[in-house]
């Protein structure tokens, strides 16, 4: 991976750290070389701060430290795109993103990994595992009757009823996605093949 980090004269190049499941922008921040390699060595982001003057670690106060999942670097070899899992809320000032709060776009993969925890965690008073317990034919049957029944309210106008049958549907489907040891990944990378 070739970074220009000669480009500007502070030899710094900007750093965008998106939200591995959501793309959510999360933060921008600057890195040398050294922050670089000791961030693809980490697998923990470490940038260099303009304002301390050295090598700063995202968390290293807060705790709320950044994951690496993925980095690339542009076309022009001169700015960082690097996918990571945030511990907590990125920004300093206690919000979600630097940017603002969490969005809801990608929070199916949020609810997938909460599926995940309460089935693997053998969460006795979850009804995800519960329902997981009783196997894949009443985790299929769960799903069946919630997809008739957003075919029924789609019939009808009460939006309010048919918004929650389709998360309803869309939740018992990730816990078969579960029970059948896929994953919602999967299923997209299908459906971006079919485009």
């Amino acid at each position: 991976m070739l970074i220009d980090f000669n480009k500007n004269k502070d030899g710094l190049v900007p750093v965008i750290v998106q939200d591995d499941r959501s793309l959510q922008v999360l933060m921008l921040g600057y890195m040398n070389e050294e922050a670089f390699l000791k961030t693809q060595d980490e697998k923990i982001i470490t940038f260099y701060s303009r304002s301390k003057n050295r090598l700063w670690t995202k968390g290293e106060e807060s705790g709320n430290f950044l994951t690496v999942k993925n980095i690339a670097v542009d076309c022009d070899q001169d700015t960082i795109l690097i996918k990571a899992v945030p511990k907590k809320n990125v920004c300093h000032t206690g919000s979600f993103s630097c940017f603002g709060g969490k969005e809801n776009k990608g929070y199916l993969y949020e609810l997938e990994d909460k599926i995940h925890k309460r089935i693997d965690g053998k969460i006795s008073d979850s009804y995800t595992y519960s329902l997981y317990q009783k196997g894949i034919n009443k985790v299929a049957q769960k799903v069946g009757e919630e997809a008739v029944e957003l075919v029924i309210e789609a019939k009808d106008n009460n939006q309010n009823l048919f918004k929650n049958e389709a998360a309803d549907l869309l939740y018992h489907f990730l816990i078969l996605l579960k029970a059948k040891n896929f994953t919602l990944e999967e299923i997209e990378e299908i459906l971006h093949e079919r485009a």
